[in-house]
């Protein structure tokens, strides 16, 4: 569906927004762009839908070529974009069905399908409630809908689940999961690395303009295979004990402290966390399994990770 081949989008002085991007999104496929603020997710978007052409490279979807036909990638795309869209004198319901009569739906499957969006994100209750009434989690589900009730056959969503409340996050993602199933290709711009560990299926971890990384959550987690995640909460006043020579920090957050642990090392790490806690240098600790997060920070630098220490806080 979306195929992406070493796209390049080079500014004034050399600056290069993306340096030979190649990815490619199926039809029933899920797919994350994963990467701090600045990665060049949103350029690479930008160059998708046709309203920024690349330096060099090719961009097809469904076969059409969008750098030569831009205007065709409106036609078979629909995209959420990051920041909201005013909907300001209409209701949820008018705006959704605007939307949908817009991309040349039917109008009596365009009002079929509306009910059925604002009743499955349980949003009905505002569906007659004009939109400067409206919350911003609210209107970032209003927006969902109205890129999803008659959509694209590659569908962007940029930051999809921002200010959502997680009960709704959670039919947010039945929702995208079903586009999928019906055949869309769904892209999934986001920084928020344990929804991209649940939810999607492939994703690329892009930093500085260029892929790291790509494959499935258990394919970028492989490198780390044979370690555990090791947690630490710090006691208020206390600083990071010293770390065993078997233990790597990974991530360091306020009064938490990410470990990576080799799992013929657990006994003793076991035997080191007790102490710690019978001295009352931490409040608790656990002991879990690798994960996405883990492997994320694997591969961003240093001053990357502060811009992401948020995404420890994002709980579905």
């Amino acid at each position: 569906m979306l195929l992406v081949n070493n796209v390049v989008k080079e500014y004034s002085k050399g600056v290069k927004a993306n340096d030979q991007i190649s990815l490619s999104v199926n039809p029933g496929e899920i797919f994350g762009l994963l990467g701090p603020n600045g990665a060049g997710k949103t350029t690479l978007v930008s160059q998708i839908i046709g309203s920024m052409k690349p330096s060099s490279g090719t961009i097809t979807i469904d076969g059409v070529d969008i750098v030569s036909n831009p205007q065709q990638a409106r036609k078979l795309c629909t995209m959420q974009p990051q920041s909201q869209v005013s909907i300001e004198g209409l209701t949820p319901k008018q705006a959704i069905e605007l939307a949908g009569r817009m991309r040349k739906g039917d109008r009596h499957k365009v009002a079929q399908r509306t009910d059925y969006l604002l009743k499955e994100l349980n949003i009905e209750p505002w569906a007659n409630k004009m939109a400067t009434n409206l919350s911003g989690g609210i209107k970032r589900l209003v927006i969902f809908c109205m890129t999803v009730v008659v959509p694209g056959k590659l569908v962007i969503l940029d930051e999809p689940t921002n200010d959502i409340d997680p009960v709704r996050r959670r039919l947010l993602w039945n929702q995208i999961r079903l586009l999928a199933e019906n055949g869309v290709a769904v892209l999934i711009v986001t920084h928020n690395v344990i929804e991209s560990e649940q939810f999607i299926d492939r994703l690329a971890i892009i930093s500085e303009g260029e892929v790291l990384a790509s494959g499935t959550p258990s394919q970028l987690k492989r490198d780390l295979e044979g370690n555990l995640r090791l947690q630490l909460v710090i006691q208020p006043e206390h600083s990071i004990p010293p770390i065993p020579d078997f233990a790597n920090i990974t991530m360091h957050s306020g009064a938490r402290v990410f470990l990576s642990i080799p799992q013929a090392f657990v006994s003793e790490a076991v035997q080191w966390v007790e102490h710690l806690r019978l001295t009352n240098e931490i409040e608790e600790y656990t002991l879990s399994p690798i994960t996405l997060e883990d492997a994320y920070f694997k591969w961003i630098k240093p001053q990357e990770k502060m811009e992401n220490q948020e995404v420890t806080d994002n709980v579905v």
